[in-house]
């Protein structure tokens, strides 16, 4: 769970990077809220059949759009790639593969244009953890 409040508290931080482990636990731990969320939305009847979504569910979502940006860029900044890369998932099946093969990608054990790396310690070295 510290891996997503750390991401939150970096939430529109499009600079420097992102190890593997901070970006799967910060889409793990909002997959396992929303779905949380959506049992509620099921039991108090605030879930929308027509639509697929439900009150509580869709707000968390929502509230999780920038956060998810920001992480998803800081991520491809670790393997040395421009956050503006995202657009290409857009892509059907293409966009796909490259966000499978990207994210699941090794960072780079070594500095990059985007900052040193954040291998070996929780999240963010000293040095960006005042950034």
């Amino acid at each position: 769970m510290s891996w997503f409040v750390m991401a939150l508290k970096k939430y529109a931080t499009f600079s420097r990077r992102a190890r593997r482990k901070e970006y799967w636990m910060f889409f793990l731990w909002a997959a396992l809220i929303v779905l949380g969320l959506a049992i509620i939305d099921n039991l108090v009847g605030t879930y929308d059949e027509a639509t697929g979504w439900g009150l509580l569910s869709g707000l968390f979502s929502l509230a999780m759009v920038v956060p998810s940006i920001s992480v998803t860029a800081r991520r491809l900044h670790d393997i040395g790639k421009s956050g503006w890369l995202q657009l290409l998932f857009l892509i059907p099946l293409v966009g796909f593969i490259l966000w499978i093969i990207w994210m699941v990608t090794d960072g780079d054990s070594h500095t990059n244009q985007y900052g040193p790396s954040v291998k070996g310690g929780f999240g963010y070295d000293t040095r960006q953890a005042a950034v």
